[in-house]
């Protein structure tokens, strides 16, 4: 099953087998953690899947105990989040607040910020131990963290995949854009972090084993309309458009009626019969 701790926030999945009753979509549940179980709220209700090992272990659902003990943590997060946005606009440092983890049992907090620069924030965090009367830690995230962290809507009109199930940034590249057919612009293929799209991933060995096959463009080309040249391809409609030189019609036909093994094996079959 998946659950979030915040709402339309990342999913992290588990294994709810051994729960009684089985959690259903809206029910909280606890979530082990390095500290102790944390509360979060069941988004995908259990399924059984395979080929899928050593996920976490659901901890059973949240009691009255647990709950009022996630509501003290939001409250102090809250409390955090104020004042350090609070302190950093005193001292006029050059900083972005973007979220705060609060570990309850260790007394201490984890301030995410993100900056143009590396910032001497080392005052800034004696104020705010005097202030919060606990242990302060200040991390500063990069772009991609940040948009995974705030969450944002995509290109697509959904969800970011680094805030919802994204676990690890992998590589992406230009050359991907190139081999996609995509345009070039960096408004068109950058995401909310001004990073290239993580989504260019995706998609990207469909495209490479389909031109490893299809012909190139201007190559030569027969259809059942007659011969002509290659201007186009629709990679997920799997097929190639064809400017016909008798006409000079354009037409569309699968890979494969125009694909040079697969009309040559046509051809001597029907030499055969």
């Amino acid at each position: 099953m998946a659950v979030s701790f915040n709402r339309h926030g990342r999913l992290y999945y588990l294994d709810p087998s051994g729960v009684e009753p089985a959690p259903r979509v809206g029910d909280r549940v606890l979530v082990p953690t390095t500290t102790a179980p944390e509360v979060a709220e069941v988004v995908w209700a259990g399924e059984w899947v395979d080929g899928v090992e050593d996920l976490p272990a659901c901890a059973g659902h949240a009691g009255p105990g647990h709950l009022d003990r996630d509501e003290r943590s939001r409250r102090k997060r809250a409390e955090i989040l104020s004042a350090s946005r609070r302190s950093i606009g005193e001292a006029g440092l050059p900083m972005k607040v973007i979220a705060v983890d609060w570990v309850e049992e260790q007394t201490s907090a984890t301030v995410y910020f993100t900056a143009p620069h590396r910032v001497d924030f080392r005052q800034l965090v004696r104020d705010l131990n005097k202030t919060l009367a606990c242990r302060v830690e200040l991390r500063q995230l990069g772009p991609r963290d940040e948009a995974r962290v705030q969450g944002s809507l995509g290109p697509c009109g959904r969800d970011t995949c680094c805030s919802t199930f994204l676990k690890d940034f992998e590589p992406v590249s230009v050359r991907m854009a190139k081999d996609q057919d995509l345009p070039l612009n960096p408004l068109k293929i950058s995401g909310a972090c001004g990073r290239l799209m993580c989504c260019l991933k995706y998609e990207h060995p469909l495209y490479l084993d389909f031109k490893a096959e299809a012909p190139e463009y201007g190559d030569p080309a027969y259809t059942s309309e007659g011969a002509g040249t290659v201007v186009g391809m629709n990679v997920p409609a799997g097929t190639i458009s064809i400017r016909l030189a008798e006409t000079g019609k354009r037409t569309s036909c699968p890979k494969a009626e125009v694909c040079g093994s697969r009309r040559e094996y046509e051809e001597r079959q029907a030499a055969r019969s």
